[in-house]
């Protein structure tokens, strides 16, 4: 039976748990343009998702081979470019593929990661704070349900594949604001908040912001946990977490 006649006749929860799994048949090695900029985060004291995390993300965007992707947090486009290399070796294209950053900066060498691809045609590099950008989208989608033509919306209203990098303070928050995107069988990926460790003092401005991120955290796969199946893959370098709603 085909990997798709499977998919078939498991529930949506193992389909999830399936497409954590590592794909044997893909190098695990680091693709040569995403190594480059793996060395240039290295030389500006920026992180991103471990090697372990963005290879599985890798993999399950392979197996789903979506035809709209979103990237909330590009950073200068080590994961993207991850997400570049696959589409280039495998037979296949989104239609839209839109990389959300904050610093205008960042969005400039992302910009010259696309054109190495040429992939230009196809993604929309979107610079501003996600807040603002998915306040726009909502009034896109209002004025194009009452027939106002308004032209392109900020954001894709809909997704196939969201991933989700964010502080762990906003972590919580981000996930909960993108979920609607969520096309019917979409995946959303994030990695899950840092657990506290210890007593915080309450004037620790920064351990307290941990604490809160993570109870932020707590409460949202709470709430949707009625709403959505939800697998945790545990990495090195972090837990993997996949949104699939139900």
């Amino acid at each position: 039976m085909s990997e798709d006649e499977n998919a078939k006749v498991l529930s949506k929860d193992d389909v999830l748990s399936s497409i954590l799994s590592p794909d044997p048949n893909r190098s695990r090695d680091e693709p040569a343009i995403a190594a480059n900029i793996s060395a240039q985060l290295s030389h500006m004291g920026l992180d991103t998702w471990s090697i372990s995390v963005i290879r599985r993300v890798r993999d399950a965007i392979g197996r789903i081979k979506p035809d709209r992707i979103i990237e909330v947090g590009g950073g200068i486009g080590h994961r993207s470019a991850w997400i570049y290399d696959l589409i280039d070796q495998d037979d296949w294209q989104p239609t839209r593929y839109d990389i959300i950053e904050n610093g205008a900066k960042f969005g400039v060498i992302i910009h010259r990661l696309m054109t190495r691809y040429k992939a230009e045609s196809w993604t929309k590099i979107v610079v501003g704070e996600l807040n603002s950008l998915l306040a726009e989208t909502n009034a896109w989608k209002a004025a194009s349900k009452s027939g106002i033509e308004v032209g392109d919306s900020p954001i894709q209203p809909q997704a196939d594949v969201i991933i989700v990098d964010s502080n762990g303070k906003n972590v919580a928050n981000a996930v909960k604001q993108m979920l609607p995107l969520l096309a019917k069988g979409g995946v959303l990926f994030t990695l899950e908040p840092l657990v506290p460790a210890g007593d915080v003092d309450e004037d620790d401005e920064a351990g307290m912001a941990v604490v809160e991120g993570f109870n932020s955290w707590i409460n949202l796969i709470q709430s949707t946990n009625e709403t959505h199946y939800i697998a945790f893959n545990p990495l090195f370098g972090g837990t993997l977490v996949a949104f699939l709603e139900k």
